[in-house]
């Protein structure tokens, strides 16, 4: 549970990120940014998958660039289900899929596999 809130927490900050750099995405309050991180993160662990099988045949003939596309319609859906978000069309669900992709994979760099924040320290 502690991995899921910590990992949904990185999703709202790029969330975060989005809505200061994609144009055609808001979030009107602080609440609505960290629901629409927990919302994302349960989407991503439920609908995704399903989307993902249902559209094999798609991701492989275009080599997994199709990922992108679902990526971007998991952001849709959480902007529909969730009245405080707006996305404006495609390229900003798109974009900012992207951009919590890229936030999400540098964040859970420090996450370990039990939500414990790992440090890692090199030593000569």
């Amino acid at each position: 549970m502690t991995a899921f809130l910590i990992r949904a927490l990185i999703v709202a900050l790029g969330l975060w990120l989005a809505t200061a750099w994609v144009q055609g995405v808001s979030i009107d309050s602080p609440s609505t940014l960290i629901l629409a991180g927990l919302l994302l993160g349960l989407v991503n662990a439920i609908v995704r998958p399903v989307a993902i099988v249902l559209t094999l045949p798609m991701t492989i003939v275009t080599l997994g660039l199709f990922l992108l596309v679902i990526n971007a319609g998991m952001v849709a859906l959480v902007a529909w289900m969730l009245p405080g978000m707006h996305v404006s069309g495609f390229a900003a669900a798109f974009w900012t899929s992207v951009l919590v992709s890229l936030v999400s994979f540098g964040g859970s760099r420090f996450v370990g596999p039990k939500g414990k924040v790992d440090i890692l320290i090199k030593r000569r």
